[in-house]
């Protein structure tokens, strides 16, 4: 696919680069981590030069490639140290096309350490744009939580997917989340948008999960065209089954195509990387200027 395709946002309405996806919910045990592997090595395959960068002091993305957090090695955490590291120490290779930035549990410091230093939101983002140009897409696995390693991934970012559970209190956080997407993009990063829902360890016969996923679009439905960063946010599908081998994989240092390339799990996020592909080339075909009429 020509990289160009990748670009939902203007070209001339944000800088040129990767384009930078913060998956985020302030609740844990969410499907957040698993989905970030995941979705990223299927768009590996898919011939992007992919980058994850795990902003998680549990580090569980770091697990999935076989990573120790106690390993002594640049990570994350680096990047927000004075002096910071240079953010190509930091990138470990994990597979063709698939790099990422380990977290360690220092990072949990971090939220403290930061309060009140002059430039704090931008970090992350300064620190992308100097390695831009060798990747295509980058995904930002945010802690649960709102604080500064949040706020950071949603300064950086040009959108947000929120992985969650098909429940009713899920519900209710969306739209606390959907809020705070509101106000960065209110200060911070005007170019911010939330694009995308995806449902984790969906139960697809449950009659609770089903009026879930109805309200859910409802909700969604009643802001299109409306002046919010979310008026174009869409259920991402298909919903990812609840499947032991997603629990598995991570235990073996691998990713689901690693572990189980043929599991309903490996099956379900290749598929969501093609609707998010497809997603993706949509926008950018609306946002592609008019041919010019013929004289």
């Amino acid at each position: 696919m020509p990289r160009a395709l990748l670009y939902s946002v203007p070209m001339s309405s944000r800088p040129s680069g990767p384009r930078i996806v913060a998956l985020l919910n302030q609740k844990g045990g969410v499907g957040k981590t698993t989905t970030t592997v995941n979705l990223g090595a299927a768009l590996a395959v898919s011939g992007l030069r992919t980058l994850l960068v795990d902003m998680d002091p549990q580090s569980n993305l770091s697990l999935h490639f076989g990573v120790e957090t106690d390993e002594g090695r640049p990570s994350t955490g680096s990047l927000f140290s004075q002096p910071p590291s240079k953010v190509e120490d930091c990138i470990v290779k994990g597979r063709d096309n698939l790099s990422f930035i380990p977290a360690d549990t220092e990072l949990a410091l971090v939220e403290g350490e930061l309060a009140g230093r002059d430039g704090v939101q931008t970090v992350l983002r300064d620190a992308l744009t100097k390695v831009a140009k060798k990747f295509d897409v980058i995904l930002l696995d945010c802690p649960p939580g709102l604080g500064v390693l949040s706020v950071n991934a949603l300064t950086a970012a040009h959108e947000v997917f929120v992985p969650m559970q098909a429940q009713y209190l899920a519900l209710r956080g969306l739209e606390k989340l959907l809020g705070t997407v509101q106000l960065v993009a209110a200060g911070l990063n005007p170019n911010l948008v939330a694009s995308g829902v995806i449902l984790c360890m969906h139960e697809t016969l449950s009659s609770h999960g089903k009026a879930v996923v109805d309200e859910i679009r409802g909700h969604l439905e009643q802001f299109r065209g409306a002046d919010v960063p979310w008026r174009d946010c869409r259920l991402l599908a298909p919903p990812i089954r609840r499947n032991i081998k997603l629990a598995e994989a991570p235990s073996f240092g691998k990713t689901i195509f690693d572990y189980d390339s043929k599991c309903p799990g490996a099956e379900d996020y290749r598929r969501l990387a093609e609707s998010v592909l497809s997603m993706w080339r949509e926008r950018a075909d609306a946002d592609a200027p008019a041919p010019a009429a013929k004289a």
